[in-house]
């Protein structure tokens, strides 16, 4: 290990602490050293240099030194012979607290990377609640290994770069920490899309030195304008991050367009001072209408505040320029570590931070208790990480924050979940509206409540965005309607379960179906689960699924017989006459398959009256159903003896590469599944995008080859195709 380094980090914390911190800092450095000898990292060096790192970055954030200490050995627990109780005997309890809250959970067993991901940000933002230190420590932790990515292999490296850039890097934006979001971007944006990345690199170095000048003679002229207004002020260029132009090139604008390429800052003592440098500056240059943003009135929900403005000078392209006080940008490069503050020898870690400015740690909070799964529990928290957001007052003048597109229902559950519930009606800007209308920034909204109202109406979770509504919603439907939900559950389980040929209420019965709710839910009897199926935490094919899972053990094993759980097919009721679609139950009607969309039995399907043609058929989420009209809609069912030959068309997306097309052509002749076809392309992004069809006879032959061809070197996606 290169001492320097060692040294460095001693004289900086020695020189940024007061001696007692500095000491057990120290302590805790040469612990840490001790636990991880002989480890190495895959770049080759000693693994203490990641800790040093992690660390390092904190100090430079200004946290405390618990906070310090505790990155130093955050990976003491997981990865040495370290015990717990031996941190807190050395460090104390508070430091042990925040070690665990970072660690991750990788000695458990997981059944999916898509549970494990979602189980460690549960514990994450769990320990978050209690200690805000617990996710500064693991932004600075994923932003060193995001550094030293370069030792991964390639296939790491994306999904490493992946879930920093749709988790850690927005976590860090709503916390405020530019200094560590801005650069987590750009090196997501290194791994994820190398080609863009050195495209505006090339750019950026094209127009440097002409930058330089043009940046020069504005401060010039802005500290002229200080002089003249009798202000001290900071004046300083900022340098514009990759990501950010790449997502305004994404959009379709072209380089020289972006306008906040450069930009100046100007720092001064008050807010007062912030105004009247704004008026100087639009005194002296012409401002770009609708670029003047005020976020020293309205406050970003991430704390953030400061004024923009885009202005045209009489040389050069038009240029931003941001004004804020000192503290203001304090707050917008460290955030939440810029208010966290402590008492002088007291490990008690209170917070001087006002409670309503972490509400959304809140709301993650609620998400853990009320998200149905991992999956769903991973998408709400990427909603509510990405959303951009929109400001909206209530009628005594209080803001609130929420995600772009929200709708009055959205915002009467962010006022309170029992508002949310009993809300009849909504205002806006005094006017009745419907409760689905869209909120823009600035509007004045009032909730009309009743305590006649019987609850939410299930058509809101077709239009509500924000997680924290539709969890409070679909929580609702759960606790209040069990009965309701009991009943919508079996009749969906036992209509699914005839379709494959078995009686529901036979499945049910078996032993190993049994010892599977008890275990994995805790129930003795399947209403629990049926009831999650009626308020949609579960569907259900994935209850069928797991049924004949239980029941190929059991007949396998001899404890029921196949005969006992199949399906009574009952008199009378046949195949119509052309297909054997059964619409409204009944059999016999001239039915046609839509060729927009590729229905396969099992499916959920549903039936058009046509003028001309009878019935058409079509897959439920076929694109085409929404503007079909809704009074000629009917249920349609497949048959209980559906056989036959079926086409399905698979889409591709991978890297391209030489042989992919051969080794997709390989997967599916080893499964004996005649193709009928293969279209293939390459895009302008170097990717392949392939379109296969193959015959098939049931739904299992389509997951084994879409399980197969994921295997496939390079394929990042692979989906049934919703239309032909």
């Amino acid at each position: 290990m290169d001492l320097s380094v060692e040294n460095d980090f001693l004289l900086k914390i020695h020189t940024s602490y007061a001696e007692n911190g500095a000491q057990r800092i120290e302590k805790a450095y040469f612990f840490a050293k001790t636990a991880h000898k002989g480890q190495k990292r895959q770049s080759g060096e000693d693994y203490i240099i990641h800790p040093l790192s992690v660390a390092d970055i904190l100090v430079d954030l200004g946290m405390d030194a618990d906070t310090i200490i505790a990155a130093l050995l955050h990976d003491v627990i997981e990865d040495t012979q370290v015990q717990d109780y031996e941190i807190s005997d050395e460090f104390g309890s508070e430091v042990v607290l925040l070690v665990q809250g970072v660690t991750k959970l990788d000695k458990l067993n997981f059944k999916t990377k898509e549970e494990e991901q979602a189980e460690n940000l549960r514990r994450m933002f769990l320990a978050m609640s209690n200690d805000i230190r617990v996710i500064i420590i693991k932004l600075a932790d994923r932003l060193n290994n995001m550094r030293t990515l370069a030792f991964k292999d390639e296939a790491s490296q994306k999904r490493i770069a992946k879930e920093t850039l749709e988790i850690y890097a927005p976590i860090a934006a709503r916390l405020g920490i530019s200094s560590i979001k801005g650069e987590l971007e750009d090196l997501c944006l290194r791994y994820l899309y190398p080609e863009d990345y050195f495209y505006i690199a090339e750019k950026i170095a094209q127009t440097k030195s002409e930058r330089k000048e043009f940046v020069q003679k504005i401060t010039n002229d802005i500290q002229v304008i200080l002089d003249d207004l009798g202000i001290e002020g900071e004046i300083n260029g900022r340098p514009k991050h990759f990501y950010s132009i790449y997502r305004k090139l994404k959009r379709g604008k072209a380089f020289e367009e972006i306008y906040d390429l450069i930009a100046v800052r100007i720092i001064v003592d008050s807010v007062k001072d912030c105004y009247a440098v704004l008026g100087a500056v639009h005194n002296k240059w012409k401002p770009l209408p609708g670029r003047f943003k005020d976020y020293i009135s309205v406050p970003k929900g991430n704390l953030y505040q400061s004024l923009h403005t885009t202005v045209i000078p009489s040389y050069g392209s038009p240029f931003e320029i941001q004004i804020r006080t000192k503290e203001m940008h304090k707050i917008a490069e460290y955030g939440i570590a810029a208010h966290w503050k402590y008492k002088q020898g007291d490990t008690s870690s209170n917070q001087s931070l006002d409670d309503k400015k972490l509400a959304w740690i809140r709301s993650v909070m609620e998400l853990q208790n009320e998200s149905g799964d991992s999956k769903e529990y991973l998408d709400n928290i990427k909603i509510d990480l990405y959303a951009d957001q929109v400001f909206v007052f209530t009628p005594k003048g209080d803001v609130f924050n929420l995600a772009n597109g929200s709708t009055g229902i959205d915002f009467a559950y962010a006022i309170h979940t029992q508002v949310g519930h009993h809300c009849v009606g909504i205002k806006i800007n005094n006017r009745m509206v419907p409760v689905a209308t869209k909120l823009n920034n600035g509007d004045v909204v009032e909730v009309i409540t009743s305590n006649a109202s019987k609850g939410p109406s299930r058509d809101w979770l077709k239009f509500v965005i924000t997680p924290s509504a539709k969890s409070k919603i679909k929580s609702f439907f759960k606790k209040e309607m069990r009965e309701e939900n009991i009943k919508i559950g079996r009749d969906s389980v036992e209509r699914t379960a005839r379709q494959k040929g078995y009686e529901a209420s036979e499945l049910f019965k078996l032993p190993s179906w049994k010892e599977y709710i008890k275990t994995k839910y805790s129930v003795n009897d399947s209403d629990e689960i049926l009831a999650m199926v009626g308020y949609g935490e579960l569907t259900a094919y994935q209850v069928l699924s797991k049924l004949l899972e239980c029941r190929n053990k059991d007949v396998g094993e001899g404890r029921v017989k196949e005969e006992q759980i199949l399906a009574k097919v009952p008199v009378g009721k046949k195949k119509s006459s052309d297909t054997g679609i059964l619409i409204n139950g009944m059999p016999g009607m001239k039915v046609h398959f839509s060729q927009c969309c590729t229905a396969l039995p099992g499916d959920e399907i549903i039936g058009y009256i046509s003028r001309t043609r009878g019935v058409m058929v079509h897959r439920a989420d076929c694109p085409n159903v929404a503007s079909l009209e809704k009074e000629r809609i009917v249920q349609a069912d497949w048959p209980l003896d559906i056989t036959g030959k079926f086409d399905v068309i698979i889409d591709i997306v991978a890297e391209d590469r030489p042989g992919l097309v051969i080794d997709i052509a390989s997967v599916v002749a080893s499964l004996k599944l005649p193709m009928l076809s293969m279209e293939a392309k390459k895009t302008d992004r170097n990717e392949a995008l392939a379109k296969i069809t193959v015959e098939i006879s049931d739904m299992e032959s389509i997951t084994v080859l879409i399980n197969k061809l994921k295997q496939i070197k390079g394929i990042t996606e692979v989906k049934r195709a919703k239309s032909k």
